[in-house]
């Protein structure tokens, strides 16, 4: 039985690689970032590894037994816990030198297309240093530069697309290039005759798809599987698209990883196409285009469902922390006389004053909490247990509350229904 470590095995292609190489009988050694909860029915032994941290030394006795490595990693932008340059080179580095320490021969590493031809970003400049790194090796390495993967998992850029094709206008981002889109079979099926000991190796491959498409054409391609009508171009303003990314920068920064930040912004311009027939030629695969891809996989409610939840999200964990947020400082500012009345009223005395206070800061950590994507989950059952205590110590203390016109207690029902469907739809692997 071969044996396979796989870096970066909770990703689309890194998730798929597994399940692709364990359905052909591999034992698979999973290496995913600390933290990350593997699911009890993913294939392979889970190892969880900082790249950011770790040196030959720290690789050698995961490498023992092993007879062939798949180095998946991969993330767009620095930020916090994201390091490119770790990631994408000296992380690798280390795995490469260790291989050889070890001597595992079999290497397989996937970088991103054209990134030989530009680096307009940290993310292809690295990735670049990732393979120049593999290349200098004594190994029998595999380099595979893939355009955008596309696969039924949805994580970045499949998700975006999806997503886009939800919404009845299209917005397209101004200096776009063309993508030859390629399928996740195609890939997985790349490795699982890359790691045999006898293929073929010190090549640089560019995995790409069929043809070359516009963004909003691979959109409108999704569009027409999900059964929905063409949906109106919108050419996005220079101001307002780079607005776009400035916001998704800042969202970066909370720790949350949309795929729109300035990376992506660099990086498309040059879009994503290649020379596909040295890999062709190598595997004998012939990829399909997408509409035919699509065409094979009946469309169910499931993704419709995520493509028009997909864009409510962001719009959901900035509506919540504002919310929280502004209820405090409210409380703290011109509604304080009101709300020590409301206390006033239902017999707090002396502690009026200090209760709605505490209540205003309560707020507003909570709001905090969920707008920092490392504290979000606890940020939302903060919240939920905070509306049902304000609902218990309303009606105790004041239940004509729930007979006022507004209706102030019962619109914590609708509010706490939110903050589920927020913790539904948190985790994004």
């Amino acid at each position: 039985m071969t044996r396979v470590l796989v870096v970066g095995a909770s990703g689309l292609i890194g998730s798929a690689v597994c399940a692709g190489l364990h359905g052909r009988g591999s034992e698979i050694v999973r290496v995913v970032r600390p933290g990350s909860a593997p699911s009890s029915h993913t294939a392979g032994k889970a190892l969880e590894l900082d790249l950011r941290s770790v040196g030959p030394e720290d690789w050698l006795p995961h490498l023992s037994g092993i007879d062939a490595v798949v180095n998946c990693a991969g993330t767009l932008q620095d930020g916090p816990g994201e390091d490119t340059t770790a990631v994408h080179a000296r992380g690798p580095a280390s795995l490469f030198k260790a291989c050889e320490l070890a001597g595992v021969r079999r290497v397989i590493h996937f970088s991103a297309m054209g990134v030989d031809r530009a680096q307009p970003s940290p993310f292809s400049r690295t990735k670049l240093q990732g393979d120049e790194a593999l290349m200098a090796c004594d190994l029998d390495w595999v380099i595979l530069r893939p355009s955008v993967v596309l696969g039924p998992g949805a994580y970045g850029a499949s998700a975006l697309f999806r997503g886009l094709a939800a919404l009845p206008w299209l917005p397209v981002m101004p200096n776009t290039g063309l993508l030859q889109v390629v399928r996740l079979e195609d890939v997985v099926r790349t490795v699982e005759m890359f790691v045999n000991p006898n293929a073929p190796s010190r090549l640089t491959l560019e995995v790409a798809g069929p043809e070359a498409l516009s963004f909003k054409d691979v959109v409108g391609t999704y569009r027409r599987w999900f059964g929905w009508p063409a949906a109106r171009v919108v050419n996005m303003p220079t101001p307002l698209a780079n607005l776009t990314y400035n916001l998704s920068d800042i969202a970066g920064a909370l720790g949350w990883r949309p795929p729109t930040r300035s990376t992506a912004q660099k990086e498309i311009g040059r879009g994503a196409v290649g020379d596909n027939r040295a890999w062709v030629e190598k595997t004998g695969i012939e990829p399909a285009a997408l509409a035919d891809t699509l065409a094979r996989t009946p469309v169910s409610v499931q993704e419709r469902w995520f493509a028009k939840l997909y864009l409510l999200k962001p719009v959901i964990f900035v509506v919540l922390p504002l919310f929280w947020i502004t209820t405090g400082v409210i409380s703290l500012t011109s509604g304080y006389e009101i709300g020590v009345d409301l206390m006033e009223r239902g017999g707090a005395g002396v502690l009026a004053g200090p209760s709605v206070i505490a209540g205003a800061l309560a707020d507003i950590l909570i709001g905090m909490a969920i707008a920092f994507r490392r504290t979000s989950r606890i940020g939302l059952y903060g919240a939920v247990g905070l509306s049902l205590f304000y609902a218990i110590a309303g009606t105790a203390l004041l239940p004509e509350l729930w007979n006022e016109p507004l209706g102030p207690l019962l619109k914590i029902w609708p509010i706490l229904v939110l903050h589920l469907a927020a913790l539904a739809i948190l985790e994004e692997r």
